[in-house]
């Protein structure tokens, strides 16, 4: 039987000549809330680690990136005492001749393994990458996958990309679920009726299938979403689709907010094998962008009457365990999460006016970029501290697997704080 992924909890809107995803919830008609203030170094908090960023060759970029959400820099946790930062190495942009990477250029993203506490540089390598998005996506193990338009390469500590998945056309976005069992894909593809040797499964060609209603019937491209399992590469399930779907992937199944009356939502959590599950209720304005922290529990990002943003932390077997009527805030949020699934770390622009259709967002009108890091057990705020440079695509929060460090670029130095242990979450309820 069929399944229906969630619609899309994005606005696709065309900035300096992008298209750049715009999470619903920045569709605030309040004007955010001003921001602590920070003292001398900008965290509340102090660093238990500084590493100078300059030495390592990073250089902050200009001002003309700013709006554009350009993947410019990443910074992950391999293990508790091993740091991946990559950046991209300043210099004149490549260009190519053909029509579809002419616009996006070609970059070269140096990559480093930082040993801590020392900072010393354990491996380091520099990749060739031809488009502007983000290209790192953090795996267990103290493995990553490396994006490259249509293809995907594991890497481990050594630096060394390996081939793993090629697809028929670029690559718009990459998910996984908690675990990193699993990986959901979008990409743009022409239209074919037959697997290609090398690629992965095509729509016509994959064991099972889902579909979504309106799909696209452009003979130039077709937009192609895929449940893959990392083990074996296999794809699960494929669907057609017609705009960018954010799937938040859990374990089985994917979390779907549903419309009931008025300003309420239920929250679902539907199986790939059919059925779904309620697991929840939110009221919001706008539609509830949901995300799992770990395979337990997922936080639902919810718009007041006024747009303000309110987060609400949930177990998946039904249970609401806090929520934050005012995390600050709500300009392009990306939220990171510790392996473990404890602690979340949540960053968003600083802004002097509310983002919407209206007012849209200016390289002018960002003055910052705040991070607050929560214990994902009880949504209270362990640590509070202002990025700098500003990155508007995210890239400079990291939190160490057991969520006990959390790493910030800040003043072009790469501080690392210690944090308690956090709190367990609640034993499951079992029914």
């Amino acid at each position: 039987m069929a399944h229906r992924l969630p619609r899309a909890n994005f606005w696709l809107i065309p900035f300096l000549g992008l298209a750049v995803f715009y999470p619903t919830t920045l569709a605030a008609k309040k004007k955010p809330p001003a921001p602590d203030q920070p003292h001398q170094v900008r965290a509340t908090i102090q660093p238990a680690l500084t590493i100078p960023a300059e030495p390592l060759g990073f250089a902050a970029p200009g001002a003309f990136y700013l709006g554009m959400r350009n993947a410019l820099v990443s910074l992950d946790f391999l293990d508790e005492d091993r740091l991946l930062f990559t950046f991209r190495v300043p210099g004149l942009l490549h260009r190519r001749g053909d029509s579809d990477t002419d616009s996006s250029g070609i970059r070269e993203i140096r990559a480093l393994v930082l040993s801590l506490p020392q900072g010393s540089v354990e491996a380091e390598q520099v990749w060739t990458l031809h488009d502007r998005d983000r290209y790192i996506y953090p795996l267990s193990g103290g493995q990553f996958l490396l994006r490259d338009r249509n293809q995907l390469e594991l890497v481990d500590a050594s630096l060394q990309a390996k081939p793993w998945l090629r697809f028929p056309g670029p690559i718009l976005w990459v998910e996984t679920d908690p675990s990193r069992q699993y990986l959901v894909t979008g990409s743009s593809e022409p239209p074919s009726d037959k697997s290609k040797a090398g690629t992965v499964g095509s729509p016509s060609t994959a064991a099972a299938s889902v579909t979504t209603d309106d799909a696209p019937t452009s003979p130039h491209k077709d937009l192609v979403l895929r449940i893959i399992q990392r083990s074996s590469g296999q794809v699960m399930l494929v669907s057609h689709v017609d705009e960018a779907i954010h799937t938040p992937l859990g374990d089985g199944g994917y979390l779907e907010a549903r419309r009931a009356t008025g300003m309420a939502w239920d929250i679902s959590f539907d199986h790939l094998t059919g059925g779904d599950t309620p697991v929840g209720s939110v009221n919001s304005v706008c539609t509830p962008y949901l995300e799992f922290l770990s395979s337990n529990e997922f936080l639902a990002t919810t718009c007041g009457s006024e747009g303000d943003p309110r987060l609400y932390g949930f177990t998946i077997d039904g249970r609401r365990l806090w929520q934050n009527l005012n995390p600050g805030p709500d300009a392009w949020p990306e939220v990171v999460a510790s392996a473990n699934g404890l602690r979340f770390a949540r960053e968003s622009l600083l802004v002097d006016h509310a983002i919407n259709a209206s007012m849209p967002l200016s390289p002018d009108d960002i003055k910052g970029q705040d991070v607050q890091v929560f214990d994902a057990a009880t949504g209270k705020a362990v640590l509070r501290a202002a990025a700098s440079p500003v990155f508007d695509a995210g890239g400079n929060v990291a939190l160490s697997p057991s969520g006990r460090r959390a790493a910030i670029l800040m003043d072009n130095a790469i501080q690392i704080f210690d944090l308690p242990a956090p709190p367990p979450l609640p034993a499951a309820n079992n029914k």
